[in-house]
């Protein structure tokens, strides 16, 4: 999975305790051997499974040992390629030191890196993306771009979701709003998650990504 399940922008604060098939071809009464699929399976539905196996009984899984019991995997959008962009990093000439805020009240500094410029529904979008310092991240340098848009808290998380991108050198990137997702926060207490500044605020609905956590309602 891309997107491990404790990242260097999240903190655990408390301790949390661990955590296609072939296609069968009939004619008639007879079975015909199992068939592999030659439709390639987009890689990111690919992760989602993945992820859901981990959240369900992984030793890291933010998810409250209690609840994984009644836990069937999480809510996704359906695949949306339009969403699925490819944009330039567009650097500050001088980073400039910022101080992101969390839902716990702690404070992660952060280097306000660069932007993303982009269009969706026709308006023209802009995003921030950081380099979080005070805990780098042991794969190399990575940017990280927390939003929020006009689905947060309505059909999405209302503290924002998250992207991940590791930091290459042609500034060219995919912005994949298909891998946005929740904070660990989002599904149980004992973590401390950075909020996405105002800034980072989308004033269109990003219908791609992960989607409210489904046992949220039954707290």
């Amino acid at each position: 999975m891309r997107q491990g399940l404790r990242r260097n922008h999240e903190f655990r604060v408390v301790a949390v305790s661990s955590i296609f098939a072939g296609i069968l071809l009939l004619a008639g009464c007879v079975q015909e051997p199992a068939q592999k699929s030659s439709v390639a399976i987009d890689p990111v539905l690919l992760d989602r499974q993945e992820k859901d196996r981990a959240f369900k009984s992984g030793p890291e899984s933010p998810i409250p040992e209690e609840e994984r019991g009644r836990f069937q995997g999480l809510a996704y959008y359906p695949l949306a390629p339009n969403l699925r962009l490819t944009v330039k990093l567009n650097r500050h000439p001088i980073p400039q030191s910022v101080r992101l805020g969390t839902n716990t009240g702690e404070i992660r500094r952060a280097l306000r890196y660069g932007y993303f410029e982009f269009q969706i529904e026709g308006q023209t979008c802009r995003l921030q993306a950081y380099r979080i310092e005070d805990d780098p991240p042991a794969g190399g340098p990575s940017l990280f771009i927390p939003f929020r848009d006009a689905t947060s808290g309505k059909e999405t998380y209302p503290g924002g979701r998250y992207l991940d991108l590791p930091e290459n050198t042609s500034g060219v990137y995919e912005l994949d709003f298909n891998r946005a997702y929740n904070p660990s926060c989002a599904y149980g207490k004992g973590f401390s998650c950075p909020v996405p500044p105002a800034e980072n605020t989308l004033p269109v609905s990003v219908t791609a990504g992960e989607k409210n956590f489904p046992l949220a309602t039954a707290h």
